[in-house]
């Protein structure tokens, strides 16, 4: 491992709010943080300014530099954050698209310009696009004629999410796309890599689609953690249960493995569905860990219960993860054997 212990180097993979709340969790236990981010928002002030200006999306970079930031007084992250009204030009957009617009095109390089906001917040860790050139998200959606077995493309990240259909797959477009080699490079040298939560089809799914992208996952040393959302999202996977997540995940990738799957406790109730969660979670070589790391009453990790979740599985020898005190690490087996939520992680 390139880190250590007490300082491990951690990749948190994702986009818009889903990895918002993981940086804000990741933040609490290293400073060593890269961010690589999904750049095929095609919708608001993102869409219009990859549209005009031919630029990544913005928004979710925007928001990954905010979720890092340590703006002593917090002027500069409220400012970026800004999102103008009105009905002018303007309206819709937010200070900092605006400034990462202005500054790729005065640098000429994404990354460059992110890290000159990095420098302005003055940002734990690093924010990367997961490509230098925008993409584009194609679905095949059923449910949407009058014969449901008749499938549909649906394309553009908005379009995705939104669909009242069901969601079968989704490709990227162009469908070779090349990754940063910043991010492949973060991957490959990380201890940690986390993946989730999120827009499953458009925000986590997309990284194992880009070739250099999941080569370096499949390379890498890190410990691969993945987290499950707290609930499905109306839209792109309405009606979908916590196995049906881990199933479609691994049917895009199906070398891609993981060693940790961190479910919230209060998602999955004990029993039969817990069983069929652990049994999915082997289609990615993982074991399961059920805890706490909801904020109460929404369907949003808290950062704290998730900091803690996440600190446990980092610190544990992979040898001796069987013994950690969490609400239940398992497999199929134990929780047949009923050894499943007996004992917490603890947080402050």
């Amino acid at each position: 491992m390139s880190g250590t212990e007490a300082d491990p180097a951690i990749v948190a993979l994702g986009g818009g709010h889903g990895l918002y709340a993981t940086l804000t969790a990741v933040r609490r236990l290293t400073r060593r943080i890269t961010a690589v981010v999904t750049v095929a928002d095609d919708g608001g002030s993102s869409g219009r300014l990859r549209a005009e200006l031919g630029m990544l999306p913005p928004g979710d970079l925007r928001m990954a530099l905010a979720a890092l930031s340590d703006d002593a007084d917090g002027v500069w992250t409220t400012t970026v954050q800004h999102r103008f009204g009105g009905t002018g030009a303007l309206a819709g957009h937010s200070v900092g698209n605006l400034i990462l617009a202005g500054l790729t095109d005065v640098l000429g390089d994404p990354v460059a310009a992110l890290d000159a906001v990095g420098r302005l917040l003055r940002i734990t860790g690093r924010v990367l696009p997961m490509s230098p050139i925008p993409l584009d998200i194609e679905a095949e959606v059923s449910g949407l004629e009058s014969d449901p077995r008749v499938g549909r493309c649906v394309r553009g990240q908005v379009a995705v999410a939104t669909t009242p259909g069901k969601v079968r797959r989704v490709r990227l477009i162009p469908s070779d796309p090349p990754a940063s080699s910043e991010a492949t490079s973060a991957i490959e040298d990380a201890d940690v890599v986390v993946l989730g939560p999120g827009s499953w089809f458009t925000s986590v799914i997309p990284h194992v689609l880009v070739p250099q992208l999941h080569d370096a996952l499949v390379r890498t040393g890190a410990r691969k953690v993945l987290v499950l959302n707290l609930a499905a999202e109306p839209g792109e996977t309405a009606g979908f249960s916590a196995e049906r997540h881990l199933h479609v995940l691994s049917q895009h990738a199906p070398d891609f493995a993981v060693d940790e799957v961190l479910v919230d406790s209060a998602s999955v109730p004990e029993g039969r569905q817990r069983e069929h969660v652990a049994r999915a979670a082997e289609q990615l070589r993982a074991r399961v860990t059920f805890c706490d790391v909801a904020e109460p009453g929404t369907d949003r990790h808290h950062p704290g219960k998730l900091a803690a979740a996440l600190d446990q599985l980092i610190r544990s020898p992979r040898s001796q993860l069987a013994g950690l005190r969490v609400e239940g690490r398992h497999s199929v087996a134990d929780v047949r054997s009923g050894s499943v939520g007996k004992e917490r992680v603890s947080w402050q």
